[in-house]
């Protein structure tokens, strides 16, 4: 029987559970960061580089919505599992006056890789409406001298592994022709990309391999069972983690360490740990 005291009793425990739901939320899941491990087979691998480690960070947002001793402390995380290669997929920060001063002070602590650090741009590092080229170059400006190369539509090489870095698309500076028929087809080749749905576009020609992107935050918050309610993408599917593509292509989505909003639910901030493996 249904008593006055078992309903509020049944109310309180109601109340409790969304208030520790949303403490969770807020000042839990946010700065849990996960580090992920997994293997990245690439064709034609050079010997050399199978068993190295390179790991994928993204989605930083340095900024005033993200704490910068959780920002630092998962540098030091990153800085203790001594990569090979580390790749920055986006955003670095998020603009508010005197960003350029703020990523000169926190991105001193960058991890470098031993072999390379390379990087690309996302759609916030262009400042207001992804409209300010200036704002970008700032920020290229201040990092390049901690020793991260931006790929800005351009092909580098570590060790034998080509790796292609695009410019953002929402920014209107994706145009990545010059970098893709830069490739050797024939040698092992790896592509950076801010926004996932760059996979999408009829750029891709003879193109067959990885591509790592960022941008979604996994949605931040997921629902059990249900997709998330938000993702800044056109293409639902592109979430976060591993998907087939068509034309031998295989996409990788990190989930970001950062945030616009501080809030993740069932999507926690990650970093990416892949060992290289010849396919």
């Amino acid at each position: 029987m249904l008593t006055r005291r078992r309903l509020l009793q049944a109310a309180a425990g109601a109340v409790a559970a969304g208030a520790a739901t949303t403490l969770y939320t807020w000042r839990v899941e946010p700065h849990r960061l996960e580090i992920v491990r997994r293997l990245l087979p690439i064709r034609r691998l050079p010997s050399r580089l199978a068993g190295r480690t390179l790991v994928q960070i993204s989605d930083v947002h340095v900024g005033t919505r993200v704490d910068d001793d959780y920002v630092r402390a998962t540098f030091r995380r990153v800085f203790a599992l001594q990569p090979d290669i580390v790749v920055f997929t986006g955003d670095f920060a998020s603009y508010h006056p005197g960003i350029l001063d703020h990523v000169s002070e926190i991105y001193r602590d960058f991890p470098k890789g031993r072999m390379a650090t390379l990087g690309i741009l996302g759609n916030h590092d262009y400042g207001p409406n992804w409209n300010h080229p200036e704002i970008a170059q700032g920020i290229v400006d201040r990092i390049t001298p901690f020793g991260v190369t931006v790929l800005r539509n351009q092909t580098t090489e570590v060790e034998g592994l080509q790796v292609a870095g695009f410019d953002d698309l929402w920014a209107k500076r994706f145009s990545p022709e010059r970098a893709l028929t830069a490739l050797d087809h024939s040698r092992a080749s790896l592509v950076l990309t801010h926004n996932p749905d760059t996979v999408d576009l009829p750029v891709w020609t003879n193109y067959q391999g990885w591509i790592l992107a960022g941008h979604t935050h996994g949605g931040q918050c997921k629902p059990p069972f249900l997709p998330p309610p938000l993702l800044p993408v056109r293409n639902r599917r592109y979430t976060a983690g591993e998907f087939t593509l068509a034309g031998d292509r295989r996409l990788y989505i990190n989930r970001g360490v950062g945030h616009l909003l501080k809030v993740r639910f069932n999507v926690r901030p990650e970093v990416t740990v892949f060992e290289l493996q010849e396919a």
